[in-house]
């Protein structure tokens, strides 16, 4: 009776409406139905489509991810800090005109170099460029409602939203697939995927807007623009050249060793982080959100940075043992025996992807903590280090030890990545100790 009594107390204060464990839970929710609906369409997909449909894909989302990644300036990921309200529907305002300056700086640069770009993806046809544009406003403006709905905690629009891409892009896929439409049809379908899920998430700015857009001024700009100038200098940057790390190794395998084996790698990626984008979808705007209301409230991160890293680690060991042990015989048998050489890339990118797993909880912190500029310095690391390692590969090794090389490299500078924000976090939990000594002698001595 007892026992029945506790547990009925945990889950009475721990999925109480608006708690931690309750929004991570409709998050969880609404990420797993969208990747389970995903990952059971992929035995269909893969089979309409070929390991060069996925190469040029996956050299379009690259790049498409790296347009992307600049185009809030970061002013999305500042949403969320503002004590005031108002504050912040003038971040998601800036966050959304500059949304709309990147997407035409793209255009101007696809004028100017559109044969650059179309040898760049492998595409046959120049007009599939005109997605990109496209794709990098949808992205900027999915970013900002993503943000503003996290910070209203309106997980239930964010949940339904991941479950709009996942059905509309792959609904896309599939009727694409059947008729035969390549490469095309994964590009349109995900560009789709992304359209309907920013409708989706309009509904909750439209609570706001009547409330706070009077707010939303130039003066206001300039104030935050100065109070947060770190995320367009130091924070976008860093994204971007994340985007550039991420994109690099299917654009430049695809450049040596041709768009069938930038298809394995991109399918096996993908493959790989669609049970892990399960946890991290949820794990990143619920964890975000409390740690940063936490920390506003002056209370030191160590704690949760330990528990949920820890968490992490415990979630992934078990899956990432067997997909190293078999993943090509997974991979052949669950996609066609066509997919076994990449599941024998999957294999050893797992390392990578587990650590990279492992470390969200390092980058939110670091964000909070206002290590913009630090994180800058370590994607700068990232991006010299994987492009040394691309292309002395490519010059040197076959495309399976590039791999290899490639994977131990991300391991290890992830594994840097948590035991650098770890410290920092201590280090400043025993600053406030020694604050709190201090205040308490001096009270006592009064």
């Amino acid at each position: 009776i007892n026992f029945r009594k506790g547990q009925l107390k945990f889950f009475t204060i721990n999925f109480k409406k608006g708690s931690f464990f309750r929004n991570m839970s409709i998050v969880m929710t609404g990420t797993a139905i969208a990747q389970i609906i995903g990952f059971l369409l992929m035995p269909v997909v893969s089979r309409l489509y070929t390991s060069s449909d996925f190469g040029v894909y996956g050299s379009f989302i690259s790049l498409s991810g790296i347009t992307a990644s600049i185009a809030t300036f970061q002013y999305s990921q500042a949403i969320m800090l503002p004590k005031k309200k108002k504050d912040a529907f003038n971040l998601f305002f800036m966050s959304c005109l500059s949304a709309v300056l990147v997407t035409f700086l793209v255009v101007i640069i696809i004028v100017l170099f559109p044969t650059s770009l179309q040898k760049l993806i492998k595409i046959p046809s120049a007009w599939l460029l005109i997605l990109l544009p496209i794709a990098t406003l949808i992205s900027g403006l999915n970013q900002s409602l993503q943000a503003w709905s996290v910070r209203a905690k309106a997980f239930k629009h964010t949940a339904s939203s991941q479950i709009i891409r996942t059905i509309s892009s792959s609904g896309v896929w599939l009727l694409a697939g059947l008729k035969n439409a390549g490469f095309a049809g994964l590009i349109a379908g995900s560009v789709m995927g992304g359209i309907l899920a920013s409708i989706n998430l309009i509904k909750v700015l439209y609570r706001d807007f009547k409330t706070f857009w009077i707010s939303v001024s130039w003066a206001n700009f300039r104030n935050l623009a100065l109070e947060f100038r770190n995320f367009p200098f130091f924070a976008a940057p860093q994204n971007l050249l994340n985007a550039v790390s991420q994109g690099l190794p299917v654009l430049l395998l695809g450049h040596f060793y041709g768009i069938e084996i930038a298809g394995f790698y991109a399918f096996g990626m993908r493959l790989l982080m669609t049970p892990t984008g399960f946890v991290l979808k949820a794990m990143r705007q619920v964890l975000f959100q409390k740690a940063s209301e936490i920390y506003n409230r002056g209370i030191n991160l160590s704690g949760y940075f330990l528990k949920t890293t820890g968490v992490l680690v415990a979630l992934a060991i078990i899956p990432g043992l067997i997909l190293f042990i078999w993943s090509p015989q997974i991979f052949s048998f669950v996609f066609g025996q066509e997919w076994w050489e990449a599941g024998i890339y999957s294999r050893w990118l797992i390392l990578w992807v587990f650590m990279m797993f492992c470390n969200v909880p390092s980058i939110l912190f670091a964000k909070i903590l206002r290590q913009q500029k630090n994180l800058f310095l370590f994607e700068c690391l990232v991006l010299s280090t994987r492009m040394a390692v691309l292309v002395v590969g490519g010059a040197y090794w076959t495309a399976l030890n590039t791999v290899i090389v490639f994977s131990i490299l991300g391991l290890i500078l992830n594994l840097f990545l948590i035991l650098w924000v770890g410290i920092l976090l201590f280090k400043q939990k025993k600053a406030l100790l020694v604050q709190q000594i201090s205040v308490n002698k001096v009270n006592y001595f009064d």
